[in-house]
């Protein structure tokens, strides 16, 4: 099996910074595309950033220059540097990774909560 586990969210106020971590385990050849994910109560899921296994980024236009998607294939992590947090980000972010292995698939985080408020 595979499991995503995410760390690094929190209350922060705007202006400031956090930064996310997920970390992907278990029966894992290598992971292809990886990306952050986004929810805020009463809305539908959106992307907010994507990274290639060669590092190939792309983001969202509400985050571009502010948040930064980085990954570490040896670890098989996946990182999300937000800066100049507005109270607009506050949402519970996932990560989303393709997993290849004994059991390729599409793999999610259990979610960590970003609060951004004064």
């Amino acid at each position: 099996q595979v499991q995503l586990v995410e760390s690094g969210g929190g209350l922060v106020q705007p202006g400031g910074s956090l930064r996310l971590s997920c970390a992907a385990s278990g029966s894992i050849f290598r992971i292809d595309a990886m990306a952050w994910y986004r929810q805020a109560p009463g809305e539908q899921r959106e992307l907010v950033a994507h990274i290639t296994s060669s590092g190939s980024t792309m983001y969202a236009d509400s985050v571009k220059a502010r948040f930064t998607i980085s990954r570490d294939n040896a670890e098989n992590t996946v990182y999300l540097q937000m800066n100049s947090l507005k109270p607009a980000d506050t949402a519970v972010y996932y990560c989303n990774a393709l997993v290849i292995g004994p059991w390729t698939g599409d793999y999610w985080g259990q979610g960590t909560q970003v609060t951004v408020s004064s």
